[in-house]
């Protein structure tokens, strides 16, 4: 027979155990992890959680040797074609077996001190419907320091407790409950060139154009194009101390300005062709076209 056991851990914090005939029992932890060619990135990933109970991986059909790596290494794998990052992940998460889940991208490493943080949280107790966990970011050829303003992402949750929104880009859980914050980090690699970083940022801020005219978004030009921009260089360099990365904080900083340009300028796009159609050029001339690419 089941039950809980109300417990103390050796600072005092209240937690919870499962029984079994008086034995406690280890919490178990699936982890989701959605991917399209991740073939280098992936290794590494799955290697990070290898001691989790279950992995799941949704591929949307891979043409590279990302599907024969998950099956390698033991992954409950299927595919889907791809949704939009939020149901793709959501699909994911439905997959998984048990309560407490982890998201991961195929492009990130969860570090040593994090895996033990959380494997201690298994044997313990879970003391929080949700855990948001501070990504270290590689800039180009460095990772970032430690000591510029790490981003936190909830990505461990009690399932029954949670969800993944339905944001065509930038999707992440969403949960009711109490959320903590972890200490250690993970890493992020996806960003390991400039040009991957600019593709990105041309895919996310086209991805988000349908998005923002759902929510009837304005573009003000002389705002969201002449001002918004500096201010997101100032935010990234400054605010998020980016310059302590040296010059890749500078560039990282730039590119982060020039996508707070594309957003709305894909959006002022938009709305300029909407309003005119083709009437503002040549008759005969080719059809617009905007075209994006999924990238992981």
């Amino acid at each position: 027979m089941f039950g809980d056991i109300i417990a103390y851990n050796s600072i005092g914090k209240r937690y919870n155990l499962k029984r079994n005939n008086g034995n406690a029992i280890m919490e178990k932890l699936s982890v989701f992890i959605t991917t399209f060619n991740n073939q280098d990135t992936l290794p590494t990933c799955i290697e990070s959680v290898k001691w989790a109970d279950e992995i799941v991986v949704l591929d949307s059909f891979s043409n590279d040797k990302t599907l024969e790596i998950a099956l390698a290494n033991g992954c409950v794998v299927s595919q889907h074609k791809f949704m939009g990052y939020g149901p793709q992940k959501q699909m994911a998460l439905e997959a998984t077996t048990y309560n407490w889940v982890l998201l991961m991208d195929a492009d990130e490493e969860l570090s040593g001190p994090l895996q033990k943080s959380i494997q201690d949280l298994m044997k313990t107790g879970f003391d929080a419907d949700g855990y948001e966990i501070p990504r270290q970011e590689q800039l180009f050829w460095k990772m970032c320091s430690t000591k510029v303003r790490l981003n936190y992402y909830l990505r461990l949750f009690n399932k029954n407790k949670g969800f993944v929104s339905t944001m065509p880009v930038h999707a992440a859980p969403k949960v009711k409950g109490e959320i903590k914050k972890l200490k250690h980090v993970f890493y992020h690699y996806g960003e390991r060139s400039i040009h991957i970083k600019v593709e990105k940022i041309n895919s996310y801020s086209t991805g988000l154009v349908e998005d923002k005219v759902r929510k009837k978004k304005n573009p003000w030009p002389w705002v969201k194009l002449v001002l918004y921009p500096p201010f997101a260089f100032i935010r990234s360099y400054i605010f998020k101390r980016n310059f302590l990365n040296g010059w890749a904080g500078f560039i990282t900083s730039v590119t982060m300005a020039f996508y707070a340009f594309l957003k709305y300028a894909k959006l002022y796009e938009y709305q300029q062709i909407e309003k005119y159609g083709a009437r503002q050029l040549p008759p005969g001339a080719p059809e617009h076209q905007d075209k994006s690419a999924k990238c992981d």
